[in-house]
């Protein structure tokens, strides 16, 4: 059986260029489900990530850039020592769409690697 993060993982980001609808709340809760430590928050989802030290935390830092660069769809994060917060909303329909849940599984899928 394929989960939903699994299936998120498989897909790759459409551009977007605006003129779509943003999610529901209800897709978003329904797909926040399915990625596990996210939440929905001020507009956003967002997930805080763990870390040892500073050096897994910048190396985790760069593989999200990665994966960003490859998607073409770009989170806000924010870094500390040990800490880094990723928040993704699509900026051209001003609300979430299904490119920052793809996101949001690959990153997840990192620590499957």
């Amino acid at each position: 059986m394929v989960t939903t993060a699994q299936n998120l993982v498989r897909k790759k980001c459409k551009p977007c260029e605006g003129g779509v609808d943003p999610m529901t709340e209800v897709q978003i809760g329904h797909l926040l489900k399915g990625v596990e430590g996210w939440a929905y928050t001020d507009g956003m989802i967002r997930k805080t990530y763990n870390f040892k030290d500073y050096y897994q935390t910048m190396a985790f830092v760069n593989a999200t850039a990665w994966i960003s660069h490859r998607e073409d769809h770009h989170p806000d994060i924010t870094v500390s020592y040990d800490k880094c917060e990723v928040a993704y909303m699509t900026h051209a329909i001003k609300g979430i769409s299904e490119n920052d849940f793809i996101c949001a599984a690959k990153l997840d899928a990192l620590f499957d690697l």
